[in-house]
């Protein structure tokens, strides 16, 4: 069974309210539709404002009454805090918003998960001979540091064990190991070591065992490839949808305390029926 299968099975076995800030736009209509008739989720529009919402946004930033309030009337802030409050379990959004809205919304109103400097995103990429990988970070942070490399890499590899039930992480490079120098090899270096997973290591002794055998190094199974930048890992991603004709579903946001979904402006209802049953999967138990 695929892992989208996977996330549709769990999805229907765990009641949830998804809340679409995009109520009205056409292809969340008919996504949302798909969604409630298939027993994946019940959608729910953003909700006027509440007593729990305000409350949820004054412990979450310590703002004071009144600016939570000017806060609580942008419709996108009001989904993110109607999860932080319990009214909904999850926020899908960005079929007519940008990225950097949906993050600042439920970076004010939901938070970060407390080992997480900054949220980032994921790509769950499908390939035609039937593996399943994640790709991170392929679309929030453009040049992180080794804190935030590292950040990367943990929160990856839980979306990993609760999507594919298995996290093997690698932290990519144009060097593997010792083999190269340069500033952006310390830097792949540093994340390895804060965050314990291997690292620096070549994309293809990440993927073959043959190959990280020769080379001497833990790896050769990774199932969680970790970009050193924004550039690598969007390049990267495309290449592998263009030439290999890898799916590629996402992006998904991560690091945050409850679950949040960014969609692509150019999503299709499927994607977003996808896109939904994913989030829910990666809700904890």
């Amino acid at each position: 069974m695929s892992v989208l299968d996977l996330a549709f099975e769990r999805a229907r076995s765990r009641p949830a309210r998804v809340v679409f800030p995009e109520w009205d736009e056409p292809t969340v209509k008919t996504a949302r539709n798909t969604l409630k008739k298939g027993g994946i989720c019940e959608p729910v529009p953003v909700s006027e404002p509440s007593d729990e919402q305000l409350l949820a946004l004054i412990e979450m930033r310590g703002a004071k009454e009144a600016l939570a309030r000017r806060m609580l009337a942008r419709p996108m802030i009001r989904a993110a805090a109607m999860v932080a409050a319990g009214e909904a379990d999850a926020m899908v959004a960005g079929i007519d918003t940008p990225t950097r809205r949906v993050i600042e919304a439920a970076s004010l109103a939901i938070g970060q998960a407390d080992d997480v400097r900054a949220p980032s995103s994921f790509f769950l990429m499908r390939f035609p001979d039937g593996r399943e990988l994640i790709f991170s970070d392929c679309a929030v942070m453009v040049a992180p540091d080794a804190p935030h490399l590292a950040d990367i890499a943990r929160a990856s590899a839980r979306s990993a064990e609760a999507l594919l039930g298995r996290a093997e992480v690698a932290l990519l490079s144009y060097s593997t190991g010792t083999s190269g120098t340069g500033p952006s090899v310390d830097l792949v270096a540093e994340a390895a070591r804060l965050s314990g997973f291997p690292g620096p290591v070549q994309a293809d002794a990440a993927l073959n065992a043959a190959i990280a055998g020769r080379k001497g190094i833990r790896s050769g199974d990774a199932n969680v490839l970790i970009f050193p930048n924004l550039d690598a890992g969007n390049i990267a991603y495309k290449l592998c949808q263009q030439l290999a004709g890898a799916q590629a579903l996402g992006p998904f946001l991560q690091g945050f305390r409850k679950p949040v979904c960014d969609l692509s402006r150019g999503a299709t209802a499927e994607d977003i029926v996808a896109a939904t049953a994913i989030t829910l999967a990666m809700r904890p138990d």
